[in-house]
Formats: structure tokens, sequence, C-alpha cells
């Protein structure tokens, strides 16, 4: 028995903003004309409506496939609506669905480890067709009254980010589906880059209500750990990244995307480079990929995954 991913859907708001826009809408300090872009690539972003929850986008995405047979509904992202209950009830309820619910949350690897746990409890008999979304809204994050450059820099990584819903079902079946799975963490360095509030650390400051974090830090974590995971799952299948149609790549920034590919050898005509049209969409950027890169049945795919936190990860399947 395997696990496979059998359909993957995208929702994208239709509002969108320029980086120019982004850095228009910043009040207070006045940052350096085209600095956004320059720095990431990014040329546009979607924005959420202000009726619209995490819940609304992963139930959009949701909506694109077909649901007959699912028995397990898993919402994996680093948004939700509230602290509690989970964010799944609420996309279950959206969607007529009565199968058991639960949350999974790791940063921008959210949908990666929910797509691990449905292939791990497939194989364990326990499911045979879960559906995994997510919902991020990093936009109600941002902030916008900047005091100065270091604030600025500060709440950096707030102006990459993208609104956007995911979802995917993964079904069991006996002849191809996840062959390869491999996951990682640098623990240490959670503190590199935070949304704060909201827990128990900060329950009702708004002053930790905004993305902070170190991007150059967050580099150097990344770097620190390696490319040797990412490496190690072509030496252990014996494949190379032509053997896939599509390699997706999380991606922040373009510059970052570039050295990541150069170090792993992947060819350009395998990654879908989404980071210039829709920024960074935190854990939907996977499946978003693999949605505009097109694919069809028996193809190979790999995702590759880098999330806040640290960790990394990565899933080869035939699809």
């Amino acid at each position: 028995m395997k696990a496979r991913i059998t359909g993957v859907a995208t929702y994208l708001p239709e509002r969108t903003m320029s980086s120019a826009d982004v850095e228009r809408r910043i009040e207070g300090y006045a940052p350096y004309g085209g600095v956004v872009e320059r720095l990431t690539g990014i040329r546009r972003r979607h924005v959420a409506r202000d009726d619209q929850q995490a819940s609304d986008l992963a139930a959009e995405a949701a909506r694109g496939l077909d649901h007959s047979g699912v028995d397990l509904l898993v919402f994996a992202s680093a948004s939700q609506d509230m602290v509690e209950p989970a964010t799944a009830h609420i996309v279950a309820a959206k969607l007529g669905l009565s199968c058991p619910v639960f949350d999974i949350k790791n940063a921008c690897n959210s949908m990666l480890n929910g797509i691990q746990i449905a292939e791990a409890l497939i194989l364990s008999g326990t499911y045979r067709k879960v559906l995994v979304c997510s919902g991020e809204i990093p936009s109600r994050a941002i902030r916008w009254q900047v005091r100065d450059r270091a604030q600025f820099v500060d709440s950096f990584a707030g102006y990459t980010m993208s609104d956007s819903g995911a979802a995917v079902t993964v079904a069991a079946d006996m002849e191809r589906g996840i062959f390869y799975r491999d996951f990682a963490a640098d623990s240490t360095a959670w503190a590199i880059g935070t949304l704060p509030g909201g827990g128990s650390a900060h329950p009702r400051d708004p002053e930790y209500s905004y993305f902070r974090g170190d991007g150059r830090r967050l580099k150097e974590a990344f770097e620190m750990i390696g490319p040797d995971i990412f490496l190690n799952a072509l030496k252990r299948t014996g494949l190379t990244w032509d053997d896939f149609t599509i390699v997706a790549v999380h991606q922040v920034a373009l510059p970052y995307l570039r050295v990541l590919a150069q170090v792993l050898g992947i060819p350009d005509d395998r990654l879908v480079v989404s980071l210039p049209e829709h920024g960074n969409c935190a854990s939907t950027t996977l499946p978003l990929q693999l949605a505009l890169g097109g694919w069809r049945p028996g193809d190979r795919v790999a995702l590759l995954g880098l999330g806040g936190g640290i960790s990394t990860g990565v899933i080869l399947a035939e699809m």
C-alpha cells in the first residue's frame, strides 16, 4: 500500500498589492523606493478580503477537489482563525464534512508536514483518503506604522507575504504514491523569525501581533543546516532532478532561491518560480507550484520545504 497525492487545488484572492503599493502604504518611515522588489524579486502578492478568514481560503481551495470518501480533514497552516477550536473544524463545517479533523502547525512547512502525517495515517490503515488544506492570511500581521529603519528591517518579512489557500487529497493506492520522505530541524534557531502574539507568552499585547525577524540570520541558519537533506534524497533513491517533472521549492526571495538551486544542481526547467507574481505564500507555496507547473498521473514530483523554527523537509512522490 502507498499514499498518493491524487488532487491539488489552490485559491488566490483577486485583490493584489504590488511591492510599490506596499512601500507607499508604510507610514512613519519611508523606505527607499523599490527596495522590497529589489531585495526579494517579488512584484505582487495577494490580499484576502476583510471578511475572509484563513478557513475561507482553505475551503475555497478544497472546493476544487473531489471530497467523496474523505475520512479525515487536516488543516495545516501557519495561520488560524482563532486559538480555539482547531480551524479544521471551521473548514469542515464550511465544506459540509463530518469526518474527524485536527490542525497541524509548523510555519511554512505546515502543508508538507500535513502530507507527511496523511501518508503515515494511510499506511497505518487508519484512514483511506485525507484532505489536507491550508489558508494563509499573513496580511493581518504586517506592521504598517513603522518607527524607523531598524523597525522596518525587523518587520521586513511581512512585506514579502501573500494570502492564499491550498488543498491536496492524499489517498491509498496500490501502485504509486509517495516513495521518500525526510525531515529535520534546528530548534535552537526558533527566535530568529517570529509572530509572537496570541499565545501564552504574549496573549494580548498588540505590539507582538506583527511579524518580527532577522532575514540575514535566518539565511545563515539555513546555510548552517546545509543541503544534505535534499541531496541525500537523490543519493538514497538513485534519482537525479531530471527524473522529476516538477521540483517545488519554498520561496522567500529570488536571490536565495537561485543560490539554493545552484547548490543543489536543480535545472531551471524543473523549477516553478512562483515568487515574483504571488509573493511568499507560506505553507501553500509548494501546492501552488504543483498547480502552476502542471503534472500528469505517473509523473514524479519533489517537494522541498524550508520553514521558520527552523525546519526542512523533502517529499518525493509519483503522482
